[in-house]
């Protein structure tokens, strides 16, 4: 969540849906790793292309450029060994690593493959970040975004042509519904026919070619995690036929059937160790310049405040706000922030008209740890919210609860966690540290458990653990093998 004015649009009765979405899979230093601000860069004389406006608009969309230069090394020697495998052998590229603990990659066509730090810390083997930088290349050199745009372009003339040269606009709904699906399959044999592309050319660039097989499966254990953290049950088995990507079983077994053509396990280079030495002292999870969740803790360092959400919450931060849900999305939560004139009182601002079915009996004034607040109910047709609005410095902080029945108990949680609000001292905000990935040896003995409760400021460490270092629960550890772990 940064800070200032982030404006939300009106809800409607499905905001308690909006509450609940929490983003993309995110799993949520050594010197001289550092993160820098997304600040654009010093611009020289002459016209900036649009292919460096692109660039700066991705690397401020994903939290600024992480600076991490072993690992970039690491990366572009990578990328070096790959361009002369891949389908366009002259093609230059070059990695930038994202400030972002979400897993993400994706690729430009001048060449620039982006990666963040939340995908370096999934990954566990050179091989592994080889085939997801190869599928990227693959999407590039097969010009799968041109062809995918080209189809749109061919969708929607269609359906003006039907409703306006036609005269039919009732049937522009169909042909639009039927594009979506059209759209939704063309996406996804792109991803296979990427991964495909990719898992050979990591081959012929002597990397193993089932790292991506590898990486594949931790994808869909991470999106399984968040989602049972998340109150929800595992979604990786259940294609969606509209998803923009396959489903990861999908992709899995498409990447394992492109490997085994090449031959049997055991080929190429794999890349363990070298790879753990580089992402050694990377951040892991928030930056804390954008806050940071701890349990059912929100701590903002930069904008000094604290915020605690109520007993069984599960709490996400995102760059707009701090979105929680609990008993399987039956309840959910939203923080954020926004500028109000000092001259509105905060009961007025409540009602007007930032979310609807407010009910003006209910508002109440109140202080919340010696700041001014008001609070409401809002009713929809299937929702029910308990709002707060709490002035702090220059900005209001807006607490949205959403339950399907607002009852006296559900209603006092909210309550509580509204009066948590509370500013932090500087010594407070000082002692905020972040995250980080460590490496550990395995001792003769020692099971994953042990390793597990060395993790630090984490939730559910041995489920971590294991996705982290891409384990099985129950597999036995290799005495004097290194693992990563997460501690502050």
């Amino acid at each position: 969540m940064s800070g200032g004015g982030a404006r939300l649009t009106r809800f409607g009765p499905a905001a308690a849906a909006l509450l609940a979405l929490a983003g993309c899979a995110s799993l949520p230093e050594t010197q001289p790793e550092t993160t820098s601000p997304p600040i654009a860069a010093p611009r020289t004389t002459g016209v900036q292309t649009a292919e460096l406006r692109e660039h700066e608009r991705l690397v401020a969309l994903f939290g600024g450029e992480y600076r991490a230069p072993r690992a970039e090394a690491l990366l572009n020697g990578v990328l070096a060994r790959l361009a002369p495998a891949s389908d366009t052998p002259g093609e230059p590229y070059k990695v930038t690593i994202l400030n972002s603990p979400v897993v993400n990659a994706f690729a430009l066509p001048t060449g620039n493959i982006y990666v963040t730090r939340g995908l370096l810390a999934l990954a566990n083997d050179t091989s592994e970040v080889a085939a997801v930088m190869a599928h990227e290349i693959a999407h590039v050199s097969a010009r799968h975004a041109a062809a995918r745009a080209e189809l749109e372009r061919r969708s929607q003339l269609v359906g003006r042509v039907v409703s306006e040269v036609l005269a039919k606009p009732q049937e522009r709904n169909v042909v639009e519904a039927r594009s979506k699906l059209t759209l939704a399959s063309f996406s996804r044999q792109q991803e296979l026919e990427a991964d495909r592309i990719g898992v050979r050319n990591i081959a012929r660039a002597n990397y193993d070619p089932y790292g991506a097989t590898r990486f594949l499966n931790s994808l869909g254990r991470s999106a399984s995690l968040r989602s049972a953290a998340l109150g929800a049950g595992p979604s990786g088995d259940r294609p969606d036929i509209l998803a923009t990507h396959p489903s990861t079983p999908d992709r899995v077994a498409a990447a394992l059937a492109a490997a085994r053509q090449i031959g049997a396990p055991g080929l190429g280079e794999a890349g363990r160790a070298p790879y753990l030495a580089v992402v050694d002292g990377v951040a892991y999870g928030d930056d804390p310049t954008e806050g940071i969740v701890r349990g059912r803790n929100f701590v903002h360092p930069k904008l000094a405040f604290a915020f605690e959400a109520p007993e069984g919450f599960t709490l996400e931060n995102g760059p707009k706000a701090l979105l929680g849900v609990a008993g399987g999305g039956a309840e959910a939560l939203r923080l954020d922030s926004v500028r109000v004139s000092a001259s509105t009182p905060l009961e007025t601002y409540l009602g007007s008209g930032w979310i609807e079915g407010l009910q003006t009996a209910t508002v109440e004034t109140a202080t919340i740890n010696g700041l001014p607040a008001a609070t409401a109910i809002a009713r929809g047709q299937e929702w029910t919210f308990r709002l707060a609005a709490i002035r702090f410095g220059t900005d209001v902080y807006r607490l949205i609860f959403a339950t399907r029945a607002l009852t006296p108990d559900a209603d006092g949680r909210f309550r509580a966690a509204i009066q948590s609000f509370r500013r932090i001292s500087q010594d407070e905000a000082a002692a905020v540290k972040p995250l980080r990935l460590a490496l550990t040896r395995a001792e003769p003995g020692a099971g994953a458990e042990a390793l597990a409760r060395r993790m630090q400021g984490v939730d559910r460490p041995l489920d971590l653990f294991l996705l982290l270092n891409g384990l099985e629960r129950g597999a036995a550890l290799a005495p004097g093998e290194t693992y990563k772990i997460v501690v502050e």
